[in-house]
């Protein structure tokens, strides 16, 4: 499944949306630590991992949790396992 970067990021942005529905998409800085910006906790954020897999058919290894800090982070982290 081949997507564009900007597809891809409305896409996560929807998901988000969808767990933490005050999100404000404008609001948020790329390059830092996602789960701050919008308050996840770590149920919230296990649902966003699940929801991607579910979107994309993207199984996020649990050794990966890890790298998956900024919004940059997961779109570089599925971009890589959609190709």
């Amino acid at each position: 499944m081949k997507t564009d970067r900007q597809t891809l990021q409305e896409a996560v942005l929807s998901l988000l949306r969808a767990i933490a529905p005050e999100l404000d998409p404008d609001a948020l800085a790329p390059e830092q630590a996602l789960r701050h910006q919008v308050d996840l906790d770590s149920m919230d954020w296990l649902n966003f991992l699940v929801s991607l897999h579910e979107r994309f058919g993207v199984q996020v290894a649990e050794s990966d949790y890890a790298r998956l800090i900024s919004l940059n982070d997961v779109l570089d982290y599925l971009q890589a396992r959609l190709l």
